[in-house]
């Protein structure tokens, strides 16, 4: 099983159970590189012909020139590449598309089973010693007082560990009704225990009534690829360097998509939370006191009934964030409308926010980013 797709004239990717593989070149005389052996193939004629490439010749006659080998091998070492970049423009864009299940309300775990048959060879066990094997009657009568006092032993038993589970049960109970009713330090205990795996760092820092505060640690725009899959005039695969434009739109969708992640795993984590405050912050570096710099680069207040109607495998993220924010401060300006950091000094409520990031702890877990 495997699927293939072209990525420029001549070039086609196939993805199966055996890896990856590229074949470079028209039908009559194609380069194979990948997963296997490199090798040659010839579809001339009615049967085709495949040979590997640095030892033995090929079945089909006419050699390649050196020059010709090494032009495919780069052009298959490129297509590689292509699809490297491809995987993880995809990445960010689905960002935004992933889904969290609701929270539901815990069960505690049954209790462990008791061991009858252990507790039951011990109380006969204890009953029959000292008794010779000749006194018959009386082990009978020995084994059935073992049993008796065995049976009376594992329904106790059995007793304990179900008012144990019940008692579980109770603070799970407990923990829930807290979490419903929106009770800040449950709220925010169960956020930061979800973020924990999160991509982009992120941070539950208040819950006022069924509001909740978040801030989330944007990666810098250097994880950004470099170059995209292009086509030359003649149609065949290249990598060409990223424009200012199309970086700037690059990254305005990683922000938006770990913006409204983060959004749609508080809303999934903590059912009565009605809206979101989420702050996209970024740490280019160090300020003069070796402390952590926070640059703001988007501040939006979400709805959770702004969610609903979102058709999440068409919207993009940018998008979804003007339409869905019931307030939104951004910058974005200049030809290329580049996202840049917002001038605190005119935000003040943001300002205060900042200061009560703990940038250290924030950025000391930080998973690896896109």
């Amino acid at each position: 099983m495997g699927f293939s797709f072209r990525v420029g004239k001549g070039v086609r990717i196939r993805v199966s159970s055996r890896g990856v593989r590229a074949s470079v070149g028209p039908r009559a005389a194609r380069l194979h590189v990948g997963g296997g052996r490199p090798g040659v193939s010839t579809g001339v004629g009615p049967p085709t012909y495949d040979a590997p490439l640095g030892g033995g010749r090929s079945r089909r006659a006419g050699s390649r020139s050196a020059g010709a080998t090494q032009r495919q091998l780069a052009q298959a070492r490129k297509a590689e590449q292509a699809q490297q970049i491809a995987a993880a423009l995809q990445h960010i864009l689905d960002l935004h598309r992933q889904t969290f299940p609701p929270a539901q309300p815990p069960v505690a775990p049954p209790p462990e089973p008791v061991d009858e048959q252990a507790i039951r060879e011990r109380h006969e066990s204890a009953a029959l010693r000292g008794i010779s094997i000749f006194r018959r009657a009386r082990r009978r009568e020995a084994k059935r007082r073992a049993a008796a006092s065995a049976a009376v032993e594992i329904r106790a038993e059995e007793e304990r560990r179900e008012r144990e589970r019940a008692m579980a049960q109770e603070q799970l109970d407990s923990a829930w009704q807290r979490l419903l009713a929106n009770d800040p330090p449950t709220v925010l205990a169960a956020l930061d225990a979800a973020f924990e795996d999160n991509e982009a760092r992120a941070t539950a820092l208040d819950v006022d009534g069924d509001e909740v505060e978040l801030v989330v640690l944007s990666p810098t725009p250097d994880v950004l690829p470099e170059r995209l899959p292009a086509t030359t005039p003649a149609g065949n695969l290249t990598l060409k360097k990223i424009t200012k434009t199309q970086a700037a739109d690059l990254y305005k969708t990683l922000v938006a998509g770990h913006v409204i992640a983060t959004a749609r795993e508080a809303f999934a984590v903590a059912p009565s939370l009605r809206s979101a405050r989420v702050v996209a912050i970024r740490v280019p570096g160090l300020d003069a006191d070796g402390r952590p710099r926070i640059e703001v680069l988007l501040a939006a207040r979400f709805e959770r009934a702004a969610f609903d109607g979102i058709q999440w495998d068409r919207a993009e993220a940018p998008q979804v964030v003007v339409d869905a924010a019931s307030e939104l401060v951004v910058n974005v300006k200049g030809r290329a409308k580049e996202l840049h950091p917002i001038d605190l000094a005119r935000e003040a409520d943001l300002a205060r926010l900042v200061q009560r990031i703990d940038a250290e702890e924030l950025t000391s877990a930080t998973p690896s980013s896109t």
